[in-house]
Order: C-alpha cells, then sequence, then structure tokens
C-alpha cells in the first residue's frame, strides 16, 4: 500500500458554539474517539481561527476549525482463507455477497477474521485509497446485515465506483422486516443523519453537525405486527436505514441498537442488501447483481406468513 497523507477535515460551527471542541470533534466521525481528538489536539493538529487550542476550549459561531488526520499507522493485516460467496469478479472489482455475522474491515481491537482479511488471501492485492484498515472497500454494509459488496481492486477502479456513489449512480436495494404496519404503499424518508447528541455510539436523525440522507421506501408485504418492505438508498449514511426506519416509527426487526431487539428469532436486524448495480470502471459496462435472501430471513417470513 501507499503511505498515505494526512487528511484535511473543516468546519465552520454553526448556531451559539458553547460545546468543548473535543467533545464537538468526536461528534463528527463515528470512529474517532474522544481520547483520540485530545491527542490530536495535543500534537497540535487542530487549530481554531489558525490558532491551536487546548482540549477544554469551547467552540463558538463561525468558528473556522481545520483538523488535520494523520495516516493510520503501518499495521500487517494478515491473509486468511476465509469463505466467500463470490457472485463477480475481473482484474478491476470484486462483488461478493457477505454473510451476516461478518465484520466488512479489521479495526481498532479487531484485525482478523473480517472479509478484507478474506478477500487479501483470494485476490493478494486490493486498492490502497482507503489506507491500511480498509483496502478495497468502497462502501460498507453493517456486520448484521447480509448483501452485496462492491470491492475495488486498484485504485483507478475505486475512484470511478467511488465518484459513482458520490453522484448517487450505484443502484443499492435491501430488503427489511420491520416493527408495525405501513400504512403507505411508497414512501421517501428526507431526513440528515448525525452523531446522536445523546448517546455518541448511536446516529440519529438531527439537524444540526448532520448530513443530508435520503432513503426510499416500497411495502412488499404486511403482517399482523410487521412490515416487508425494499428501501433504495439515494445516500450513504451510516446505519441510514436503521435510523430511517426507527424515526417513522418502524424500526427494524432484531436490531439490537435502534429497535426492539429479541423480537424475531435473527441474530442482528432483519436486513439485506440484495441488489447492487453499478458502471464497470474500466468497459462502461452497466452491471446490476441480486442475491436472494439469507436463510434465517426466510425463514421469519415462513413464520410469519
Amino acid at each position: 500500500m501507499k503511505n498515505q497523507p494526512f487528511a484535511r477535515y473543516d468546519w465552520i460551527v454553526e448556531g451559539d458554539g458553547g460545546e468543548r471542541i473535543d467533545k464537538f470533534l468526536s461528534q463528527q466521525e463515528e470512529v474517532w474517539s474522544r481520547s483520540q481528538i485530545q491527542q490530536w489536539i495535543k500534537d497540535g493538529l487542530v487549530t481554531v481561527n489558525g490558532n491551536r487550542v487546548k482540549s477544554n476550549y469551547r467552540v463558538e459561531e463561525e468558528d473556522e476549525i481545520i483538523l488535520m488526520v494523520p495516516p493510520p499507522k503501518e499495521l500487517l493485516i494478515n491473509p486468511e482463507p476465509l469463505p466467500l460467496d463470490i457472485y463477480y469478479e475481473d482484474q478491476d472489482v470484486i462483488v461478493v455477497n457477505k454473510p451476516r455475522g461478518l465484520v466488512v474491515h479489521p479495526a481498532p481491537g479487531h484485525y482478523s477474521g473480517t472479509l478484507v482479511n478474506g478477500l487479501l488471501y483470494h485476490c493478494k492485492d486490493l486498492s490502497g485509497i482507503n489506507g491500511i484498515l480498509r483496502p478495497g472497500i468502497v462502501h460498507r454494509i453493517d456486520k448484521d446485515t447480509s448483501g452485496l459488496l462492491m470491492v475495488a481492486k486498484n485504485d483507478t477502479a475505486h475512484l470511478s465506483l467511488s465518484q459513482q456513489l458520490k453522484d448517487h449512480k450505484v443502484i443499492r436495494k435491501y430488503i427489511a422486516i420491520v416493527h408495525g404496519n405501513i400504512p403507505h404503499d411508497k414512501g421517501t424518508i428526507d431526513a440528515p443523519i448525525g452523531r446522536d447528541p445523546k448517546d455518541r455510539q448511536q446516529m440519529a436523525v438531527v439537524f444540526k453537525n448532520s448530513k443530508p440522507a435520503v432513503t426510499h421506501f416500497v411495502v412488499l408485504e404486511r403482517f399482523k405486527q410487521y412490515t416487508l418492505v425494499e428501501l433504495q438508498l439515494e445516500t450513504g449514511r451510516t446505519h441510514q436505514i436503521r435510523v430511517h426506519m426507527k424515526y417513522i416509527g418502524f424500526p427494524l426487526a432484531g436490531d439490537p441498537k435502534y429497535g426492539p431487539s429479541k423480537t424475531l428469532p435473527i441474530d442482528g436486524q432483519a436486513l439485506h442488501a440484495g441488489i447492487l448495480g453499478f458502471r464497470h470502471p474500466r468497459t462502461g459496462e452497466d452491471f446490476i447483481f441480486e442475491a436472494p435472501l439469507p436463510q434465517d430471513m426466510e425463514t421469519l417470513l415462513r413464520v410469519l406468513r
């Protein structure tokens, strides 16, 4: 992998401010811990209006904050012979059907047994754009969500696929079982998502320090206390479908973070990334792939019917 440069992040504080800068920054990205932010502040990697500050500095309206995030430390991610359900592969792209329970990429304290470990064993090399811990990963799905992922084998493919995501040209459709009976046959949830100010381990619909998020849904089947829906992502925020469905009052069945868990016999949220479509980065050909529901969701549907 190539050495990664420092990544620059900029913010202009909106609203009245008053929040400690270490807390403000820790709410901006899911993977940034408050202790990590405090170390970056000590190292002089954070400036406010061009000046270094301490962790207890309280941000003010229209403060310009710049954070320079250092590249990840060089870590050895070991290739591991894991079973992979590969739907397509060529010199540029791999499409894989991830089972529920499999983590997509290594993270601090969890460096083995991930999809990336298995992919590195299978194809030896992946794109380096996302750094040491996330080689090849263009987009993610949660550990307890099953379904299709596209993975880049080189940097050119990665840039193309990332741009397609940014331009909303990638087709991503999910199937989910949610609590309650959705009265509308279809709809659109347009509600911004950011860090939950009450619990930084969760995301929420918030209107400050958030990003636009849009999810479209169509009801496929209704049961006594549940609804089967197809959802299409227009944006790709962290936990977007899970947060949006909770927001409109129909949380995902089995979701341990955003809904009543253990309500149906499934290990994790009943969510499957069933359809994935994109334009091939080299040939320009339009591809679309479909993965059937996993056995656990099929079993749930038989019980509900």
